[in-house]
């Protein structure tokens, strides 16, 4: 660790090992829209050593009600070099790589095989599907969030131990633009954060095999459990990377 006291109120949490787990992990995050913002924010301060920010868009002023990676001044430009520059200035420690590109079945395979923990900040279940069956095949946990105005979910994905994405939602919903609260980013964010933060330093029980429903307008969550054979690569997703 270059910098100790930077981490000196976490480290209680997890011991030194595990922040110098945290160094010499990749996290790669698939999109960098409000659930991008909070995920990578949580995971650079923390100390995840490489950070892969994948986004083939740009910001737009509506994006910033939510989007805390971005300035007004970024409006215009690739939100990957937004948030990998907003990154770098939070913890100058970490390496943070730009993926200027939307994610497909051509490059996902390649950028998850490097990952140590993949996570979806993605706003559509087509995307979702191929990243779910990139992370299938090179056996990386993938850590699911999503949310529509004040609600939100959010999972851990484990190939092999527990049911995939596409096995917990086969049939992706209709796309449609969606209301989004800034805050609602906030808090599935913070919580996909928190659960690659515990898998890359083994602390405490994951959300694996389960899904957090958050409803904000009452301000609570349930936990349901799902029951399945553990995942594996379907036709679906075989003919969506041909």
């Amino acid at each position: 660790m270059k910098d100790a006291a930077r981490y000196d109120r976490q480290i209680p949490l997890f011991g030194e090992e595990g922040q110098r787990r945290l160094a010499r992990s990749t996290a790669l995050v698939v999109g960098a829209g409000g659930l991008g913002s909070a995920v990578s924010v949580y995971l650079a301060v923390a100390g995840v050593g490489r950070i892969v920010v994948v986004d083939g868009d740009v910001v737009e002023v509506s994006n910033l009600n939510r989007q805390i990676l971005h300035w007004p001044e970024d409006l215009g430009r690739p939100k990957a070099a937004s948030a990998a520059d907003t990154l770098r200035g939070l913890n100058p420690e970490v390496e943070v790589e730009e993926v200027p590109l939307f994610a497909d079945g051509r490059n996902l395979p390649g950028l998850v095989a490097k990952a140590d923990a993949v996570v979806d900040a993605l706003d559509n279940f087509s995307s979702r599907h191929l990243l779910n069956g990139a992370a299938l095949d090179a056996d990386v946990p993938l850590f699911h969030g999503a949310i529509s105005g004040l609600d939100g979910q959010a999972t851990t994905i484990i190939p092999g131990a527990t049911p995939c994405l596409r096995c917990i939602f086969p049939r992706p919903p209709p796309e449609e633009k969606v209301p989004a609260l800034g805050a609602t980013c906030g808090v599935i964010g913070s919580i996909q954060a928190t659960e690659v933060v515990k898998h890359l330093t083994g602390l405490g029980a994951s959300l694996a095999g389960r899904l957090l429903l958050w409803d904000g307008l009452r301000g609570g969550a349930t936990r349901s459990p799902w029951r399945g054979t553990p995942a594996a690569r379907t036709a679906a997703d075989e003919e969506s990377f041909k």
